[in-house]
């Protein structure tokens, strides 16, 4: 019998709801997975509250590691006992047992645990893209890194530094720019006492940084706008607050003919080849020690509505895994 959250409505944490399922074999191309750590992400939290719209009653979590129990017909590549692990598309990885389509499956290899997996797949290979394929950072140049004791932000900072960036980061607390800086932040601003962008401006001699990384949203936004040096990039890549909405695009010229994207996961990952690549990638940081992912926090597969109320609280740091 599978653990399984599911919601049939959008709204706050409190719309999650557990049932237990009689799980059926296998479809065609499918496996079941029987989970060991499951990842915490924002965009669940986008999901249950409809800011990305879903087909509803739905599942809920992208990310998660396990071992297969059970191979459909038609798979190839998988076997029994394999430790393999997902950032999606398919929602439903809060579960303590699902089936899922095989071409899905991410392998996990021997020297990674499956917390780590569980936590680093989604962020981790979304840090992949930012810097190396969307923002293309190069050496020396200033970022921006909003949020950088968070689950991506310490990724981020790590995987910027580590191609040679100069990196800043906001924080909201001593805690977190403690946290930020042993990441390898050079300068952290903590919002909560500090304009932003006024400090940015001081920190580069007036220049503004050459890419903003901006995964909070409207919150941000003129921040971002103002921080961000002449021609320079603001890659808006999440909501935290609440979506960016309502910009009139000339803004863009008035503060330094800027660009702006707003990109996704699986825009840039979307092919078999991509998905190697990319994941390569992740597993030669963290091989290298150039990237250490923190687990910052742990709850119960079933304590989910908490930790969306502590993720959406800004109570949290690093990543965060789910245990079944």
């Amino acid at each position: 019998m599978a653990r399984i959250a599911r919601f049939e409505r959008t709204g706050g944490p409190e719309v999650i709801e557990w049932t237990d399922v009689e799980l059926p074999p296998p479809e065609h191309g499918e496996v079941r997975v029987r989970q060991t750590a499951v990842g915490l992400n924002y965009i669940d939290t986008y999901h249950r509250r409809g800011i990305y719209p879903v087909e509803l009653p739905s599942g809920l979590g992208l990310e998660a590691a396990g071992i297969i129990e059970a191979v459909g017909d038609g798979v190839t590549g998988w076997a029994v006992g394999d430790r393999v692990g997902t950032f999606g598309p398919h929602r439903g990885a809060y579960a303590s047992e699902r089936n899922i389509a095989a071409d899905a499956l991410l392998p996990i290899p021997d020297d990674v645990s499956d917390e780590i997996a569980a936590a680093a797949l989604l962020k981790g290979c979304t840090t992949e893209f930012l810097v190396e394929r969307c923002a293309k950072v190069e050496a020396a140049w200033p970022v921006l890194v909003h949020a950088a004791a968070g689950g991506v932000g310490l990724i981020l900072v790590q995987w910027l530094k580590a191609v040679g960036a100069q990196v800043i980061g906001t924080v909201s607390s001593e805690e977190k720019a403690t946290l930020a800086r042993e990441a390898g932040a050079d300068h952290v601003i903590l919002y909560t006492r500090e304009d932003t962008a006024k400090r940015v401006r001081e920190l580069t001699g007036d220049a503004g940084v050459r890419v903003t990384f901006d995964g909070v949203g409207m919150d941000t936004w003129e921040a971002s706008l103002d921080a961000t040096g002449r021609r320079g990039l603001i890659v808006s890549y999440g909501n935290a607050s609440a979506p960016v909405s309502g910009i009139n695009l000339g803004v863009l010229a008035t503060k330094g003919s800027l660009y702006n994207t707003r990109p996704t996961l699986f825009d840039y990952y979307a092919t078999p080849e991509e998905r190697r690549a990319g994941l390569e990638r992740l597993w030669e940081m963290i091989r290298s020690g150039k990237v250490k992912v923190t687990v910052g926090q742990r709850y119960g597969l079933e304590d989910a509505a908490q930790a969306h109320r502590d993720l959406e609280g800004r109570k949290t740091s690093g990543s965060t895994v789910l245990l079944p």
